[in-house]
């Protein structure tokens, strides 16, 4: 999708198609306003044609910034075919926003895929280990990162099961034997718990330090995930969140050491001799492939940006450090993590615990490629987002009228699309996050990583639409939105939040679920408005092929004022379609927390019965695909105007 032209700008000065100083020494746009930017071009052109174009998005920012103050129209930066090679993060300020209500608009030439990368090429492979066929080149010396690429193709870091059986510490653990004491880099290994602090996570630690048969976990990763404590509530008894006991004993997997590499696609970064490992897969030639790494984090960060608009652009090889890191990955839930020396008994934890900081549930956000915060009018048309090493893209606390649009999510390590954020419930009007849209994406092969991530990750938002997008092939729940309701396990009010309006329609979303247990195709928590009418609402999706236990559609702790009505559902293997009620202790009357539930068509779900708030009626209960009716099928997922996009391919 191209956005439309706001129109010519109009120059202040005498020119023909050129960039012009005034005699104020400002810069003006005259005619013409596109800058053209190509890998063959040269920083040192003046960028006004395709002929002599810039050869930096750095430079083309400098440019764009001379150009805005006298905009009568929208300025375009063209971008031509190729890889486009990012020294640091491209950060985006109120001086890089359209003006006078027309858009700043970085797009891609006709034809042309041009791939914002933050990634280095590693080259110089020889053969260090003949008999298990192990390769290695030299790294930079600064090098940091969790992701290679082969070819356009992502390795695994090298990983396998536990050599030893390990009893639990205090500080770790003690092994059977000491064979891991004499590993290399042993503060760069990850322990790796798959379901360790709930059935919807998988959380990491590194290891400390090793000495024979000790193992000290790093802290403050150890404490966070082992001695948390969620909540009292005044008599004594600690609560745990999500239900569960801290993480389980010994660890699903072991990643990141030299020792584990064993099976082709498999890869080990020695950060203390800056060389990195390879084992080819078959048919790849390290001599003439491609390889890549990820050296920054961010991409683009933008705060306070508006009028901006990405259309046709790739954006990769981003990584996402934290988990590198002592903080490792103490996943709560979506991807959001504990962190810092009190993360396990303070962070977010509010007026439940002595010292608690509030918001209650404000923990800690996965990091992303591309980052929005304070932004307006910001959109992402005909994009992709692929290679990246967290989140894709992150539209978080006040991103107002947004636009995601005809764009692909895909080989992301963590959430795909994120949108709002969890630690503002009571905002100002800046910091609202509303009127946003994310219509005609396609999802898919996300959190392929950090598996407990999310297809679309939603926190307190309001007047959001998401609609007509296609998520299928994840390890966990498509589409979550919501936060905060998990007080009612303690029997009190869920997190007041602001959010309200928010409509997700005709979406399709299937083999979702596929590693973990407990998500959905839908996952609301919390409360989402004041009424039904305000509420949000789940109509005309269909959702088929759930994998993991759970439901399909779920409304968990707090979830009130949610209409639910014409979906089908169908293949829900061990989960049913709907669930489920629970007592509403925000109002506190005896009654269920509201919902409307009505004209689905499910298999495995919940027949009429209604009572105390919950409307139950008129659904009807199916048998295969055959019984959803034909136009919820064909209003659900892609529209035809952006069906291309199921056939898209990277660029590089």
């Amino acid at each position: 999708m191209k956005p439309l032209s706001s129109g010519v700008l109009l120059a202040a000065q005498i020119t023909i198609g050129l960039v012009t100083v005034g005699m104020a020494g400002a810069v003006h746009a005259a005619t013409s306003t596109t800058v053209y930017v190509s890998p063959t071009g040269s920083d040192a052109n003046p960028g006004t044609s395709a002929s002599a174009p810039l050869q930096t998005v750095g430079k083309a920012q400098q440019v764009v910034r001379g150009l805005v103050a006298g905009q009568t129209g929208d300025v375009t930066v063209s971008l031509a075919d190729g890889v486009y090679p990012l020294p640091s993060t491209l950060s985006l300020d109120s001086g890089d926003s359209g003006t006078g209500g027309h858009n700043v608009v970085w797009t891609a030439a006709a034809g042309a895929h041009p791939v914002l990368s933050g990634g280095i090429s590693i080259s110089g492979w020889t053969k260090s280990d003949a008999g298990k066929n192990i390769w290695s080149a030299p790294a930079p010396s600064t090098l940091d990162t969790r992701q290679l690429y082969v070819n356009g193709v992502r390795a695994q870091r090298a990983s396998g099961k536990l050599p030893v059986t390990l009893t639990r510490t205090a500080t770790g653990y003690t092994a059977s034997a000491s064979t891991m004491a004499g590993w290399r880099n042993p503060s760069d290994i990850e322990f790796v718990y798959r379901g360790g602090l709930g059935a919807w996570t998988e959380p990491r630690c590194p290891i400390g330090s090793m000495s024979g048969t000790t193992i000290t976990m790093a802290q403050p990763c150890w404490n966070n995930s082992e001695k948390r404590v969620m909540r009292t509530d005044g008599s004594g008894r600690t609560y745990e969140l999500v239900g569960r006991q801290a993480i389980t004993e010994s660890p699903t997997l072991v990643e990141n050491a030299y020792e584990l590499l064993d099976t082709p696609g498999e890869w080990y970064l020695d950060n203390s001799k800056h060389t990195v490992y390879y084992i080819p897969r078959s048919g790849e030639n390290l001599a003439t492939a491609t390889v890549t790494v990820p050296k920054l984090e961010h991409l683009v960060t933008g705060n306070g940006v508006h009028n901006v608009v990405f259309d046709g652009i790739q954006f990769s090889y981003a990584t996402w450090l934290q988990p590198n890191t002592s903080e490792g990955f103490s996943e709560i839930q979506a991807n959001y993590t504990l962190t810092g020396p009190h993360g396990w008994d303070q962070q977010g934890l509010c007026k439940f615990v002595s010292g608690g900081t509030c918001p209650y549930g404000a923990w800690t956000k996965q990091g992303a490629a591309v980052t929005f915060t304070g932004d307006q009018n910001v959109q992402f048309t005909g994009d992709s987002f692929t290679h990246l090493g967290g989140t894709g893209l992150d539209l978080g606390t006040g991103s107002q009228n947004d636009l995601v649009k005809g764009s692909v999510f895909t080989d992301i390590s963590g959430n795909g699309l994120a949108l709002g954020g969890v630690d503002v419930v009571t905002p100002t009007a800046a910091q609202r996050t509303s009127g946003d849209q994310i219509v005609d994406n396609h999802v898919y092969n996300v959190a392929s990583e950090f598996v407990g991530g999310i297809g679309i990750d939603i926190g307190y938002v309001e007047k959001a639409t998401v609609s007509h997008n296609q998520i299928d092939h994840v390890p966990y729940t498509g589409i979550s939105i919501g936060w905060g309701g998990w007080p009612d396990k303690v029997k009190l009010p869920a997190q007041p939040n602001y959010s309200n309006g928010n409509t997700l329609s005709n979406n399709l979303i299937f083999d979702h679920m596929q590693l973990l247990n407990d998500g959905a195709a839908i996952y609301t928590n919390g409360i989402t408005g004041s009424s039904l009418a305000n509420g949000e609402h789940i109509t005309g999706n269909l959702f088929h092929d759930q994998t993991g236990k759970g439901h399909v559609i779920y409304t968990d702790n707090g979830a009130s004022y949610i209409t639910i009505t014409g979906n089908g559902v169908y293949s829900t293997g061990a989960a049913n379609a709907w669930g489920s009620r629970h007592t509403d202790y925000t109002a506190n009357d005896g009654n269920y927390d509201p919902l409307d539930i009505e004209g689905n068509y499910w298999q495995n779900g919940s027949g009429d019965s209604n009572s105390k708030k919950v409307v139950l009626k008129n659904n009807h209960a199916i048998t295969d695909a055959s019984g959803v009716p034909a136009s919820i099928v064909a209003n659900a997922g892609i529209e035809k105007s952006y069906a291309g996009i199921l056939k898209w391919k990277p660029a590089a």
